[in-house]
């Protein structure tokens, strides 16, 4: 009798995206059970291919138009709506992603979120009601100061003149909101839990993954510390303690302080809008993915809740890794994986897994597969 099979993979971060990790582990999975029944739900937390992934489950048709980077050079910028609903799914980093710019050629310094604001403006010309926001991958560490100010906020210094520059903001005496809202109602889905401020906000966690040094770190958290008082002063909640405020940058702050946002967990967002328990519900074994397998990974990371869920649910799931760095203590005590494979170290070395990827975690799935019993 064949089997049913859910595939649920996240990116194998660098090297391989989800869509084409559920591909490869399908296809090989197929080449050595040919009768069993495979379904592919590539996954995203809010990251990197959120926009891409969420579209194609909910059937929304992309469009695009003329933006910016975080560097404010032009580019085009991809969305996703469906006309019925009126909602809308967008990938903040396809605007300001890292991966837009030219290594090491700006400094954060230099970036803002100008361009997502436009995006949202964009579609709100469009009449998109409700609008789905993915903010993992980016460049910026402005806390969505230039978002704000594309959306109509005004940021007044104590001469009364206008701060055009996120790191101005120490100077920052008032904030004015804009005439009208005219961008959409928005959920963000993030991974990250981090406030906006201090050791554990935005700037001392992340900002070395964008270029800031550490000699950068006091001067970016003075200033969303400013940020925060004046515009907690102004709108009567202070966002910058809010679970995901320091989310792509703090981002997530500028989310919920200027654009009236609300932030949901990733992988819970993800899962209610592809009804995933009801997927895991009706297949025999689950095989989720990503790149790097570790403690996080049993803490919350999205193989990880795949993993618990299908538990939960009384199914067996099998986790793949491009590295596996989860403690043999670890795995005793953790249960939630029937088996675990990785790459590296069982097929291939750290330098090889990455550069080349597909090829190994075709090996690894055969292998795996061959194994695994009828």
């Amino acid at each position: 009798m064949p089997r049913r099979i859910l595939i649920v993979p996240d990116k194998f971060k660098g090297s391989l995206d989800a869509i084409n990790a559920a591909r490869v582990i399908a296809s090989e999975w197929m080449s050595v059970w040919p009768k069993d029944i495979v379904k592919i739900l590539p996954m995203s937390d809010g990251g990197e291919g959120f926009g891409l992934i969420m579209a194609n489950e909910l059937n929304f048709a992309e469009r695009s138009f003329l933006g910016c980077d975080s560097a404010r050079r032009d580019c085009e910028v991809s969305y996703w709506v469906d006309s019925v609903s009126e909602n809308a799914v967008v990938e903040s980093a396809l605007s300001n992603g890292l991966y837009l710019l030219p290594n090491g050629k700006f400094h954060p310094f230099d970036l803002d979120t100008w361009g997502v604001g436009k995006l949202l403006l964009k579609l709100g010309q469009e009449k998109v009601k409700e609008c789905l926001v993915g903010i993992g991958g980016s460049a910026t560490n402005d806390a969505g100061f230039g978002m704000a100010r594309a959306l109509g906020w005004r940021f007044l210094n104590f001469d009364d003149q206008e701060i055009l520059k996120w790191t101005e903001l120490l100077r920052l005496k008032s904030i004015i909101e804009p005439e009208s809202i005219v961008w959409p109602s928005i959920t963000v889905a993030s991974d990250v839990l981090n406030p906006l401020l201090g050791l554990n906000g935005s700037t001392w966690v992340y900002g070395s993954q964008k270029g800031l040094n550490k000699k950068d770190f006091a001067v970016a958290d003075k200033c969303f510390e400013r940020l925060a008082k004046i515009a907690s002063d102004k709108i009567g909640n202070d966002f910058s303690v809010h679970s995901g405020a320091g989310a792509a940058g703090g981002l997530g702050f500028g989310m919920l302080a200027f654009a009236g946002a609300k932030i949901c967990s990733g992988f819970e967002l993800f899962a209610e809008k592809t009804n995933l328990e009801s997927k895991i519900c009706n297949s025999d074994l689950v095989i989720t993915a990503e790149g790097k397998m570790d403690s996080q990974t049993l803490m919350g990371k999205g193989t990880g809740q795949v993993a618990s869920m299908s538990r939960r649910l009384g199914k067996k799931c099998i986790g793949l890794a491009g590295q596996l760095e989860l403690s043999r203590a670890d795995r005793i005590k953790n249960d939630e994986f029937c088996h675990i494979g990785s790459i590296v170290p069982e097929i291939a070395n750290a330098t090889d897994s990455i550069s080349n990827t597909e090829h190994y975690l075709k090996l690894l799935v055969r292998e795996l597969a061959k194994s695994f019993p009828v």
